[in-house]
């Protein structure tokens, strides 16, 4: 059953633009949305602004985002989890209520359409988190397969999304009188006695980041009290208001996937390395047969973590050669490390090229000039998820 249109996204706004500007926040468009990369004059007094900073905050201390570009979606009623798991490659049998899962959407072919968290309230209301560029066309494969009885809804502007992220992550939402106790990828909803104008908040003991933190889903219409509160609380903790520079260096750092750059309809899970979330053994999935086909003859290239010996910064679509000088594969996403403080890159390398093996040292074509590294494993720093 359709409920609803999907969102068509071209120059959309998070419920927080109007702060981001005032707040002289670095915009650009990131999936069709207006959306801040950073912000290179400090946010509050005597708090030093920019990628690095935000990146050095979130590591040590804790930073906030705005990641409301994010789609949401839910699929209700009667065997909803069964539904949703027969097109989703992960096995939602693993979880249970209260619980959150990795997952991906594939087409016929294994090429992946999104990967997404999924939200277990229950077997019949299932919660989606796609990518924000994605939404509707996850939203839309759920429309065409759904049977009778199961509405799928597009509620990319019903919630915001805000991350906090980084050890300090609980004294920050204590401050705000949210007291959760919740294991990595559980959640829950909560309502805060100080403020009922904020009505529920979904809370969800993941990120993007590598660190301990969580992401909140308030009301889209209560997102920019919630948010306020927040930046008052993390700046008395000495964090930092971050951008998406930031949350891309330091979901490099870890070696998260980003989808249109480790994932694609051309990049399948395994070569992504994120075959750990298909269950090819469970009953049925969209792209099933043709990710075991692959799985049987084996990868052509997988994503491998590359650790620069140099001053090089690797960027996205850089070649990758051998010691002979053949190409070998290419960057996917590449950026300076703030924390290692050197280049590191995330790339499709052909299979024999890995950690330990001898063909471990690989160089990296920067712009014509050659950047030395080495295959390493990953994470490049060490992860405090849990």
């Amino acid at each position: 059953m359709r409920m609803g249109d999907c969102v068509y996204l071209w120059d959309m706004k998070s419920p927080l633009y109007d702060w981001h500007v005032a707040a002289g926040a670095k915009l650009a468009d990131f999936g069709g949305w207006d959306m801040p990369i950073e912000y290179p004059k400090p946010v509050a007094p005597d708090k030093s602004g920019g990628v690095i900073a935000e990146h050095t905050a979130v590591r040590e201390r804790v930073g906030i985002f705005d990641v409301s570009h994010l789609g949401k979606a839910s699929i209700v009623g009667p065997g909803a989890k069964s539904f949703v798991n027969s097109i989703l490659t992960n096995d939602l049998e693993k979880i249970e209520p209260g619980s959150a899962q990795y997952n991906l959407i594939c087409d016929e072919a294994g090429g992946v359409i999104d990967d997404l968290i999924v939200y277990e309230k229950s077997d019949d209301d299932i919660f989606l988190i796609p990518n924000a560029a994605n939404c509707s066309s996850v939203v839309e494969v759920f429309e065409k397969s759904a049977p009778a009885g199961i509405v799928v809804t597009n509620l990319h502007q019903s919630y915001a999304v805000l991350a906090v992220q980084g050890p300090l992550a609980n004294q920050v939402l204590a401050d705000l009188g949210i007291v959760v106790e919740l294991k990595y990828m559980a959640f829950t909803e909560v309502k805060v006695s100080a403020h009922p104008e904020w009505g529920s908040i979904i809370i969800c003991r993941t990120g993007y980041t590598g660190e301990f933190g969580y992401e909140l889903l308030p009301a889209w219409s209560a997102a920019e009290s919630v948010w306020k509160a927040l930046v008052e609380s993390v700046h008395r903790h000495d964090g930092r208001v971050c951008g998406l520079g930031a949350r891309d260096t330091l979901r490099t750092e870890m070696g998260y996937p980003l989808h249109g750059h480790e994932l694609s309809l051309e990049i399948t899970p395994l070569q992504a390395a994120a075959g750990w979330a298909v269950a090819l053994d469970k009953e049925s999935f969209i792209g099933q047969a043709a990710l075991r086909s692959e799985k049987e003859r084996g990868v052509a290239r997988i994503s491998r973590a590359l650790l620069c010996s140099d001053r090089g910064i690797p960027r996205a679509g850089m070649s990758v050669l051998n010691q002979a000088g053949e190409v070998i594969g290419e960057v996917t996403s590449g950026t300076f490390s703030p924390t290692l403080k050197t280049g590191i890159a995330l790339a499709l390398l052909k299979p024999e090229y890995k950690a330990g093996s001898e063909s471990e040292d690989v160089v990296i074509d920067v712009r014509g000039r050659t950047s030395t590294a080495k295959v390493v494993k990953l994470p490049f720093v060490e992860s405090h998820v849990r």
